[in-house]
């Protein structure tokens, strides 16, 4: 799901579009439709995405082009995984290898999105 990913703390628009294959008018028009994908931007209005938003690009690719949903549909199973995942969690980033800290965030929403398809 996550390609290799160099570690910096921001990309532009043109790397991210490398690691991702994906044009930079399909992340510009993302970013319009996904709260998720927020990038900053320098002085010269140059978009400076961060790992963040990296996660949220996988997430969103993944969705649209390996799981075919529509644009509201993975819009709304974003929101859902939000509501499912405890705001406790968001910690866990700071204190650990940032790899680790991501692993154990994918895993958790998967386990917590298998017990919500359960109940």
């Amino acid at each position: 799901m996550f390609p290799d990913i160099p570690e910096k703390k921001y990309y532009k628009i043109g790397e991210v579009s490398r690691i991702f294959g994906l044009e930079p008018h399909v992340l510009r028009f993302w970013e319009t439709e996904f709260s998720s994908v927020r990038p900053k931007k320098d002085s010269g209005n140059q978009r400076l995405y961060q790992r963040k938003d990296l996660q949220s690009i996988a997430r969103i690719k993944e969705l649209l082009y390996e799981e075919k949903f529509t644009i509201a549909g993975a819009r709304e199973k974003l929101k859902e995984v939000d509501l499912l995942v405890p705001q406790d969690i968001q910690p866990i980033k700071g204190t650990c290898n940032p790899d680790i800290a991501e692993k154990l965030l994918e895993l958790k929403k998967g386990l917590l999105e298998i017990r919500a398809i359960l109940s």
